[in-house]
């Protein structure tokens, strides 16, 4: 029943769809219109003006004198839309009896007026919006401060920025910032930006070079409901420039400085080329093409806090460096051992006397790390293209093709910084769009190119030059002969690392280089840190508009399929197990309902909508939204209650990576009988157990329960020798003679092998005292994470002069995914004397396992914004935006322990400036932006303390950034000039921990553009 249901709906459609189709083209009655747009203040001819029929995708634009002409099918009355940047929209009735018109446009002070269809993918202005929506369009790109149009993106009410190089920023929203955000959709141009392998978008290293950015709609919150899954926090959508409406060749070289003080070069210099040209053939034919280069020397990543907290002295290990430093942007120096038990290994294998092992004391010492900036490739490059042909079918019908590519060089942060280097995605799109339906099939095509872990890069160099077991063994042995020779031990530390050392290679030689270009080189799971990744997408979607079928309700439909194709070459997935053949897929499909109604003479607005999706690993997602929006004049209320769920990612299902602490898995059940999780214990309850161990040892009666234990000990191998000493004649066989020789040999004995296995005995005895409380990791089922979102919000006009845009949400989260640490005992800490489950105890003898996790507990956030936009006379403009977000009752889970929030509390933008316009020549923009300090928590702060990586809470401060630039408009030449800089104050920052340090920027740019009015 309910598949011959389904194919009736999906024939109905298919009818409707062709009939609409016939009915369109059977319209071939043309209708040529003429005019001419002007400045309403100048009386100067517009250029480059859109004349489009309303509600249909025919139009053209205006000439250098301002005029447009092009033919219509479309039967009067109608409407004709006229749009131009900067200016405010007009709508131009037009009847049978006229055909030709001039139509004067005014200057647009403020904005709030535009036409968007990213909240409800139907079209409406943005005062009528029913959810939050931030807004960059052309003329503001033209305005911003930032080098770039993405890096302008943070100056938006909202929006947090988590910056890992030049190339790579992540958007944040609501908080649970990451620098790989999945709980965050990028779209450009329809298609889903994320990278495959990675789960989430990419920056912009492919897409939309600047000059092809028609505008830019964001909506924090959950957007599911119409986006389909992921979009659980917030959504970016892209929209390029359409060759039909902003044609002829335009043109941006931009190039600058680059200062930070902590870089190995502080001040470098940086070009950034952007050509785009776009033609219309006709009313019918279009194409373009973007190309854009850029080149720079990257921010670089100095952090060089001990993880291990305490001691932030330089990787050189210079003085004040803890014995087990573990800098963050330091890597190899993960690899750490406690030397007691070196020295006990040693002595047992006869390397090392037994009486030095006493020596020794118990303490972790790490291998020598190595700078990431000697790990990973700073010189960033970035190429992409975007191109093009778009074929108008008939008046309501247009046919796309599509292809961007990008490919690049530069560091990301995810549980490690990672060296993308030489990175390609691929994206193709066909599409057929009309008045009232979209089809769009397209693929994005990941390919990793020569990346690499930096991390991972680091422990293999160290191994290939000298194993750790070789290492950690010649600094006790040279440390212990110190001691014996009567050296401080703050000495003895220094000369058996130097030893240990010795003919270590140095950055920059030639024996440096031949280990670092092979480990590189090599694959992670052949004993390196180059990652594979050949991930493609597949994707197909449709969406149906019923406004010329059903005309008292607004009815919107769609749906979609998607198709992940995994290749990693087991580098990253579980890709080369079992029956796979090297190739991992996942199935998702998805649809959704809307019903829009206007009520009260237009001055309430109810929409509703629900969305039911389904991948192949996980049980089905309803997902439901309503809204509701008054207006009255230029105010608007609006109420919503918006839910949202994101598909644990492709890494969260099928990752199988070994890191330096760990080994990242999926959380998919398989992962548990792979690797016999069933036998692991949580990171928490081992530490529970540890911490009954540790008080267990200083229990008196263990402790002189062990010295009886190594009394007995003595005393039985004492008393074997002397009895086969009797035997042998050497000593009489008087019971009086052999016990005072028992006596004086356990006198002799037991001093030494109490001091040295005393400590082991207590550890021992006590860990099998305390053995019942260590209880085996229990896996439940994994689901997606889902959010539920409530809203309220204002958008106003007040005077024609002021924008006010305020909202209030409330947000709760549940199945919220997170990580658990798991350990698997690999061998009991004392074979054949303990259990196997006491070898969770040391970093010899377990296994580390990261995997993803539903928490048990409900999770809540809430927050507020508002923005403040004044016009000014003469074109000035000033404005002001507030953003507060806050994590609400966090309670720790089993399953999970830390939030992620990773989010200011309070984040505001100042900026005061004055655009550019037909009267004014001259523009500058002043931007000052703050954040809050706030704790970052992140799989890359993973102190190695006693093996266990930990999920690690650190501090991002406070930043203060001054942004700045003038611009001046050359009409004679079609361009403009700015000159501009970034963090104008100088102060170094960072926002992302383990990211790279961010300095200043100053760039001068020329944009040459036809059609500049």
């Amino acid at each position: 029943m309910r598949k011959y249901t389904t194919r009736r709906v999906f024939y109905l459609l298919l009818v409707l769809l062709v009939a609409n189709a016939s009915a369109a083209l059977a319209q071939d009655r043309a209708l040529s219109l003429t005019g001419r747009v002007l400045d309403a203040a100048s009386r100067e001819p517009l250029i480059g003006v859109s004349v489009q029929v309303k509600g249909r995708v025919i139009g053209t634009i205006t000439d250098a004198d301002g005029r447009f002409s092009f033919t219509t099918t479309t039967p009067p009355p109608f409407q004709l839309t006229v749009t131009s940047v900067g200016y405010e929209t007009q709508e131009i009735n037009v009847t049978a009896a006229q055909s030709t018109f001039e139509i004067s446009l005014r200057e647009q002070a403020i904005m709030g007026q535009e036409v968007i269809v990213s909240a409800s993918r139907v079209e409406e202005s943005v005062m009528k919006s029913p959810v939050a929506v931030e807004r960059m369009d052309i003329r503001a790109i033209r305005e911003t401060p930032a080098a770039n149009f993405y890096d302008g993106l943070a100056n938006l009410k909202g929006i947090d920025m988590a910056t890992q190089g030049m190339l790579f920023k992540s958007i944040n929203m609501r908080g649970f910032g990451a620098t790989g955000n999945p709980r965050m959709v990028q779209m450009i141009d329809g298609m889903d930006n994320s990278a495959p392998g990675l789960n989430f978008p990419v920056d912009n290293i492919v897409g939309m070079p600047e000059l092809d950015v028609e505008s830019v709609d964001i909506l924090p919150g959950a957007a599911s409901a119409l986006y389909g899954p992921n979009a659980i926090n917030g959504l970016v959508l892209m929209n390029s420039k359409s060759p039909f409406l902003y044609q002829g060749l335009s043109a941006t070289l931009r190039g600058g400085l680059m200062h930070e003080a902590s870089r190995a070069q502080a001040t470098t210099p940086f070009t950034d080329v952007s050509v785009r040209y776009a033609k219309a053939f006709n009313d019918r034919l279009a194409f373009k093409v973007n190309f854009s280069y850029l080149q720079a020397k990257d921010w670089e990543a100095t952090n060089y806090a001990n993880l291990n907290v305490g001691g932030n002295a330089d990787p050189n290990r210079g003085a004040g460096t803890k014995l087990d430093y573990d800098g963050v942007n330091v890597y190899g120096d993960e690899a750490q051992a406690n030397i007691n038990t070196v020295a006990l290994a040693l002595a047992a294998q006869g390397l090392l006397p037994a009486a030095a092992v006493g020596l020794v004391p118990s303490v972790n010492v790490s291998r020598t790390g190595i700078l990431e900036r000697d790990l990973v490739d700073y010189n960033t490059r970035s190429f992409k293209f975007n191109g093009g042909l778009h074929y108008r079918v008939n008046d309501k019908i247009e046919a796309v093709a599509q292809l961007n590519y990008g490919y690049g060089t530069t560091v990301y942060t995810g549980t490690g910084r990672y060296a993308l280097r030489n990175f390609n995605i691929t994206q193709g799109k066909l599409e057929l769009r009309g008045d009232n339906f979209t089809l769009r099939a397209y693929t994005t095509q990941e390919r990793s190119g020569d990346s690499y872990t930096a991390g991972l890069a680091a422990v293999f160099l160290n191994e290939a030059w000298k194993p750790s077991s070789q290492w950690f063994g010649q600094y006790t042995g040279a440390f212990a002969q110190a001691r014996a020779q009567g050296v401080p031990e703050a000495q003895a530390h220094l000369a058996a690392r130097g030893v240990a050392d010795t003919g270590r290679p140095i950055p920059g030689t030639e024996a440096y280089s031949v280990l670092y270009e092979r480990v590189r080189n090599t694959a992670i799971n052949e004993g390196g840190g180059a990652f594979s990744d050949k991930s493609n997408l597949y994707h197909a979607e449709g969406l149906y508009n019923f406004k010329n079928e059903i005309k008292f309700v607004e009815i919107l439909a769609g749906a979609n399929y998607r198709l992940y194709e995994l290749r990693s070459a087991g580098t990253l997935f579980a890709d080369q197990v079992e029956d796979r053949n090297g190739k991992i897929t996942i199935g998702e499909y998805g649809g959704f309902v809307q019903a829009g109604k206007n009520l009260l003479q237009n001055h309430l607005r109810l929409t509703g909508s629900i969305r039911y999706d389904k991948n192949q690993n996980f049980k089905g997602q309803f997902t439901p939204r309503v809204s509701a929006v008054t207006t009255f004049g230029e105010h608007n209320i609006r109420l919503s209650y918006q839910t949202g769920f994101r598909i644990p990612t492709t890494q969260n299902q099928y990752i199988d990576l070994l890191v330096p602490n760990a080994r990242l898995i999926g959380g998919l059940p398989e992962f548990v009988q792979r690797y016999g999780l069933n036998n692991a214990y949580t990171r928490e309850n081992v530490a529970q157990y540890g911490d009954a161990v540790l008080q267990g040892t200083q229990n008196q009666a263990i402790q002189q329960q062990a010295t009886q234990l190594i009394t007995q000990q003595v005393t039985a191998a004492v008393t074997g020798a002397v009895q086969a000493a009797v035997a042998a004649g050497q000593i009489p066989n008087d019971p009086q003679v052999i016990q005072g020789a028992i006596a004086q040999g356990v006198q002799a004995q037991l001093p030494a092998a109490l001091q040295q296995n005393l400590a082991t005995a207590v550890q021992g005895l006590a860990a099998l005292g305390a053995i019942g409380m260590l209880t085996p990791y229990q896996p439940k089922e994994f689901k997606p994470e889902r959010v539920a979102n409530y809203e309220i919000g204002y958008r106003g006009l007040i005077g024609r002069k002021l924008f006010v845009d305020a909202y209030y949400y409330f947000s709760e989260y549940t199945n919220f995914i997170g990580n658990v640490i798991l350990l698997k005992p690999t061998a009991s800490i004392a074979p054949g004397l303990l259990p196997e489950a006491t070898g969770v105890l040391s970093g010899n003898t377990r296994q580390v396992y990261s995997r993803p996790t539903n928490s048990s507990e409900k999770i809540r956030a809430s927050g507020w914004a508002l923005g403040l936009n004044y016009a000014l006379p003469h074109s000035f403009n000033v404005g002001a935006n507030i953003a507060n977000n806050e994590l609400r009752d966090f309670v720790p889970s089993p399953e999970v322990q830390f939030s992620g929030f990773n989010t200011p509390t309070y984040r505001y933008n100042l900026s005061f400036g004055r655009r550019i316009s037909s009267s004014n020549r001259l523009g500058f923009n002043l931007a000052f932006r703050h954040q809050d300090a706030f704790l970052w928590e992140a799989g890359f702060v993973q102190p190695s303390t006693a093996g266990v990586p930990l999920f690690g809470t650190t501090r991002v401060p406070a930043i203060n950034n001054l942004d700045a630039q003038v611009s001046l408009k050359i009409p004679s030449i079609k361009s403009i000039v700015k000159v501009g800089g970034t963090n104008l104050t100088g102060k170094t920052y960072f926002q992302a921990y383990g990211s790279a340090m961010v300095g200043s920027t100053f760039y001068v740019s020329l944009t040459f553009d036809e059609l500049l009015n």
